[in-house]
Parts: structure tokens; sequence; C-alpha cells
């Protein structure tokens, strides 16, 4: 049997940090995705995490608060790329030497690693009952930092996300907003790989956002949809895992991944008719 959900009730309880967590992630990752397309920085979300995963495989070694090291690893990247990446084909370069370099680093760390086999599996592609209380404080501090600065710097941020040049000219401080802009980033990545793991960060920071995307152009019900759909595949990863006995990973991507494709059809199926 693929799900078995004959003990539900009793197994709810022992996930509610997770889909407490998940509804954090959901929401900050619909609402940065959309900027994370709009800026076409899918490909540092992968880089960031992958920095985001040595600092917590450092982190474990050493015994210190894994998502504190996670933290550290994401912030350090998005820095690097957020100065010396002010231009694209400087950014993707910086990205591509810091991504295998992250992963190595982490690899090393969990090699090193004398612990359960579990906890260094998690890091790379989330556990379920991982979250615990003070994880929880750790990932609601991050989604409200993330969420309260977005408000601040949304249409400011949309305008340089959409036109830079023009923005810059308007005397909009676009390098500044892309350094803070990355730092969010290196939040969001952080306080995701807590729940889903290094590798498929990308199912909540942009998945979702192109979905979005795909079915509409505009600035208000872009983000909704985004945060509905990251919403969906968070919280419905984790209640199908439930009764899977897999990890997460699998269960969130999936239903991410059906959710773009149906995105895509009804796309196509409007293009077709027109």
């Amino acid at each position: 049997m693929i799900f078995d959900f004959s003990n539900y009730d009793q197994l709810i309880p022992l996930v509610t940090n997770s889909l407490i967590a998940a509804g954090l992630l959901g929401l900050v990752g619909g609402l940065i995705g959309i900027f994370v397309m709009t800026r076409d920085m899918s490909f540092a979300v992968h880089g960031v995490s992958e920095l985001s995963f040595a600092g917590a495989s450092i982190a474990l070694l050493l015994g210190a608060d894994v998502v504190a090291g996670s933290i550290a690893g994401s912030l350090v990247a998005a820095l690097i790329i957020g100065v010396l990446g002010s231009r694209a084909k400087d950014r993707n370069s910086i990205i591509a030497v810091l991504m295998p370099f992250g992963l190595g680093l982490g690899i090393l760390a969990l090699s090193l690693y004398p612990g359960r086999a579990s906890n260094k599996f998690g890091l790379l592609t989330g556990q379920i009952v991982s979250v615990n209380g003070t994880s929880l404080e750790w990932l609601a501090g991050i989604a409200i930092l993330v969420i309260l600065t977005l408000v601040i710097i949304w249409r400011p941020l949309s305008f340089a996300s959409l036109d830079p040049e023009v923005a810059a000219a308007r005397g909009v401080k676009t390098g500044a907003l892309s350094v803070i802009f990355l730092v969010l980033l290196g939040l969001a990545v952080a306080a995701s790989v807590q729940v889903v793991g290094a590798l498929l960060v990308l199912s909540l920071l942009v998945t979702p956002a192109a979905a979005a995307l795909r079915v509409t152009s505009s600035p208000k019900l872009a983000p909704v949809l985004s945060v509905a759909f990251a919403l969906t595949a968070s919280v419905g990863g984790i209640l199908l895992a439930l009764g899977g006995g897999l990890p997460i990973s699998p269960y969130i991507t999936s239903i991410s991944f059906a959710i773009y494709l149906v995105c895509r059809l009804v796309a196509y199926v409007r293009k077709v008719r027109k």
C-alpha cells in the first residue's frame, strides 16, 4: 500500500510544528518567489541553498544550532552574490563557483559527523519531524522579518525588478535594493532548508511563482496565487508524507510540479483559444 492513513489522528500531533513551519514557508516562498522570477534569479536560489547546506552541516558537526548555521551560510552566499554580482553575467559565474564549493564543504562536514545518518539525510531532503520548538521560533522570526521588509520595499523593488535602468534614473537605489533582496532571499532559503532540504528549495521559492506567472501577469493576483500554490505544496506535502512513509521532499516537489504543469496547460489553452 502506497499510503496508509489508518492512524492519521495519532500522527498529526507529531507534525504540528512542521505544519506551522510549512505554512510560514509557503507564505514567504510565495511572496519572495515573485521577485526571484522577475529578477531572473532562480539560479541564485540554488547557489544560496548550497552554502546554507554547508553552514547547517558544519553546525551539525560542531554541535551548534543547525538553523543558525544554515542562516549564516545563506547570508554569506547572499552577500557575496549581492556585492560581487552586480551584473547578471558576473552573478551567474559567482553562483557557479559557490555551488560546488558549498556542496563539497557540506558533504565533508557530514562525512565527519559521527551521529545518526537520518540527521545527515534530512539536511538534503528534509525531515517530517525535524522542526522542534526552537527551530519554529527561528522560522517564525525569519518569516516575520522577511514579510515585513518585503511589504516596506515592495513598490520600489517591483519597479527595480521590472525596469532597473528606468528605476535608477528615477532615483531608486537599485544597488541597495538588490543587496537587501538577496539578504531576504538568503533568510528564506535558510528557513526552507529546515523543512524541504537543501537540494529542493526551488520547489518552494521558484516553482509556485513560476506557475502563478504562467496564468496571470497581474501584479496583485500573481503574489496571491504564488502564495496559494506554495502553501498547497508545503502543507499538502507534509500531510501526504504522513501516510506515505517517505521524506517530505518528494511529496512537496511533486505537488509543486503538478501545479506548474496545470498552469502551463491553462496558459496553453488560453493561447490556443485566442
